[in-house]
């Protein structure tokens, strides 16, 4: 049994040394690309925090309001955004890739080590991005620390370590792309959200960020179909865009769940906040449900803002 169990370690690290020989060499300088440990640990003390020692911490205290921190957060992601989207653009998107069978630049050409460096930074913005579950913690929004959310955040910073170490660029770079732009977008609504209750005639457009969404998880899905549909493809690793096209498809299921719970059956607001619920019509404490950890004014028009009061209104299904 000792034997076997050594013979099965043996095999691990073998095929554990073989994945790290075939780290893009370009790559090795960048912070946390030398082996997958220091990234592992970090989502997993981030696991840690957001479903127990967080939580725990505060259950007894009140929770912290965070708003200079949160706008300052929002809109530096923004411009993070903005920069990613530009160096994808320059990197191949908008000078030399055809958007159908793009292979990996393997050189060290200027512009095939810019798609190195914009493909770590856009990995990195999801090491940032973690803060995001950290602000609903210390700000006691349990409701929002769902197991999409959780999921989202922890599977794709692991998932993309990989594929940018091995596939740095070409085709399979096109769903980061994609998502850098609907972040633009998605951090813009949370800014704007952070900045209080004068803005809240410019959120009208919340209910879209899940559409948004929805269409981005499609683009890429279809991008990574074309693959299958090609005569010959040089695309160096075929096995990303086998996970792009899964991961596509799963987080367009969840979203789509998200979207018939939140907009369709309107179960997005927390239970506590829902007195009571009959013939369509929603009696709520305060009007408002929590995205990003920031209180907003409900999305379907069962409530608005006005200098810090709540006024009900009949609810309306997406």
């Amino acid at each position: 049994m000792l034997r076997e169990i050594q013979e099965i370690g043996s095999h691990a690290m073998d095929i554990y040394n073989y994945l790290l020989e075939g780290i893009d060499p370009r790559l090795k300088e960048y912070p946390l690309m030398q082996n997958p440990i220091p990234m592992s640990a970090i989502l997993l003390c981030y696991l840690l925090f957001v479903m127990y020692l967080g939580p725990r911490m505060m259950a007894n205290r009140k929770p912290f309001q965070l708003k200079e921190a949160m706008i300052v957060y929002n809109f530096t992601l923004v411009a993070l955004s903005i920069v990613i989207v530009y160096e994808f653009l320059m990197s191949g998107w908008a000078t030399t890739y055809t958007w159908r069978c793009d292979p990996i630049d393997m050189s060290n050409s200027p512009q095939a080590l810019r798609m190195v460096r914009v493909a770590w930074l856009f990995w990195f913005s999801k090491i940032i991005e973690l803060i995001d579950t950290v602000f609903f913690v210390l700000r006691k929004k349990h409701s929002q620390v769902t197991f999409l959310h959780i999921f989202h955040h922890s599977f794709m910073p692991w998932t993309w370590w990989w594929g940018i170490v091995f596939a740095p660029g070409g085709m399979g770079s096109f769903h980061a792309m994609v998502n850098s732009t609907v972040h633009i977008i998605m951090y813009f609504y949370y800014g704007l959200s952070a900045l209080g209750p004068r803005f809240q005639k410019f959120l009208w457009w919340k209910k879209y960020m899940t559409a948004i969404q929805l269409t981005q998880f499609v683009l890429v899905s279809l991008h990574a179909t074309q693959y299958y549909f090609m005569g010959s493809c040089d695309y160096q690793f075929p096995m990303i865009l086998h996970l792009i096209w899964m991961y596509g498809t799963f987080f367009f299921v969840l979203f789509s769940n998200f979207w018939i719970q939140a907009y369709v059956k309107g179960k997005r607001l927390p239970i506590q906040d829902v007195k009571q619920c009959r013939n369509g019509t929603a009696v709520l404490t305060n009007g408002k449900h929590h995205e990003n950890g920031i209180d907003h004014e409900a999305s379907n028009g069962s409530a608005r803002q006005e200098n810090g009061s709540s006024h009900v209104s009949k609810m309306k299904k997406a």
